[in-house]
């Protein structure tokens, strides 16, 4: 495996021409925001070794890279889903690769149902933990000792200075960002109303189908990690009518510019 993702970072390293620090993976509704990027180029999954492709909705499964603020960056424009049937390596896979080449900050964002009654669908959150309930971890199996140690440390899995910098941008630019716990469960079925009641019980804030194996292997990785969710709808906690993928595509949209701008600013703090 090390050797294939060796295979897989010179491949893509080959498409660049510059060495990005700092990576983005873009969530359900979510992946114009890589249209920000200047001069601008795009790389499909499929032309990675070892990679497979996205085939959630609205995830187009691919990287595009550029210049962002200043800063050389590289976007995941739509990312991989265990609920998609791949194993949670095949899920972080791309982590290992963007580590391979260089990266050493990853931002992430996520769509996610809401769990409080005070975050409301469009609303953004600024995640300080999570919840692993996908009953499965991509770090079982065989320890990769070129990336990290076999048990690494989960005392603070989301950077707590770039958590600080988003917040002060967030009030410096009026965008509403509490701090919230993620619970991520496997989908791709929804939640019932009993199992969100209970994961807010074990005090998660908001739940999706993402992020937290991305957030692990990153750790694992030794990157600096800090995630968004996006309030795409409330769960059915507060209400008992059908989800659509277009009513969460729909809030997801509602945050693009301020997601934009808490972007933009960080890096040029960074």
């Amino acid at each position: 495996m090390i050797e294939k993702i060796k295979m897989a970072a010179d491949k893509l390293q080959s498409e660049l021409n510059f060495k990005p620090k700092i990576a983005f993976i873009l969530g359900t509704g979510l992946s114009e925001i890589a249209e920000i990027i200047v001069n601008s180029q795009e790389i499909p999954y499929e032309m990675i070794p070892g990679m497979v492709s996205s085939t959630a909705p609205s995830h187009k499964g691919q990287f595009v890279a550029g210049k962002l603020a200043g800063k050389d960056v590289i976007f995941m424009q739509g990312r991989l889903h265990y609920y998609e049937g791949y194993s949670l390596q095949q899920v972080t896979y791309p982590i290992r690769l963007l580590k391979m080449i260089g990266v050493e900050k990853l931002f992430i964002t996520n769509a996610a149902g809401s769990l409080r009654k005070e975050l409301q669908p469009g609303d953004l959150v600024l995640l300080k933990d999570h919840l692993n309930l996908m009953g499965n971890n991509p770090l079982i199996g065989k320890n990769w000792e070129d990336f990290g140690e076999r048990f690494p440390s989960l005392h603070a899995p989301y950077d707590t200075e770039m958590r600080k910098k988003l917040s002060k941008i967030a009030k410096q630019n009026q965008i509403k960002l509490p701090e919230g716990i993620y619970a991520a469960v496997t989908g791709p079925s929804l939640e019932t109303a009993a199992e969100c009641r209970m994961i807010a019980n074990l005090g998660a804030d908001v739940v999706g189908m993402s992020t937290v194996p991305e957030v692990i292997v990153g750790i694992h990785s030794g990157l600096s990690i800090v995630a968004i969710s996006v309030v795409t709808n409330y769960s059915n906690m507060f209400h008992s009518r059908q989800h659509s993928q277009e009513e969460i595509r729909a809030n997801a949209q509602k945050a693009k510019q301020r997601i934009e701008t808490l972007i933009k600013e960080l890096l040029k703090m960074t």
